[in-house]
């Protein structure tokens, strides 16, 4: 994993995680890995909001990062998996934290009756 010289400028570890796992579709994309190996198709179906260029911008950040690999198949047509690096893998637990915290939250802003 190539080192970036940003990553050296934070004073915060947290915010060298959050530089890494930080935006909309990043956490989902590591939730969604931690399952398993999985497409480009497969990711694209489960975050139905996320468009074609996003998500290849967010994969290949991830890539970049370590966090994930990409495999290329030489089929016609092209597969291409991605998969949790075992560095990845260490982001899963607090990805489920913040699964769990999300469930909270949304349970909270639900009016009682």
């Amino acid at each position: 994993m190539a080192k970036r010289k940003q990553d050296l400028d934070f004073d915060c570890p947290v915010e060298v995680t959050l530089d890494v796992i930080g935006g909309k579709w990043k956490g989902m994309i590591i939730f969604q890995l931690s399952e398993g190996t999985a497409r480009f198709t497969e990711m694209r179906r489960a975050m139905t909001h996320v468009t074609q260029r996003m998500l290849t911008a967010q994969l290949r950040e991830l890539e970049r990062d370590g966090v994930l690999t990409r495999t290329v198949y030489p089929e016609v047509p092209p597969r291409v998996e991605y998969e949790l690096t075992e560095f990845g893998r260490g982001l899963v637990p607090i990805i489920e934290l913040m699964e769990t915290w999300g469930e909270q939250y949304r349970e909270q802003l639900r009016p009682a009756g």
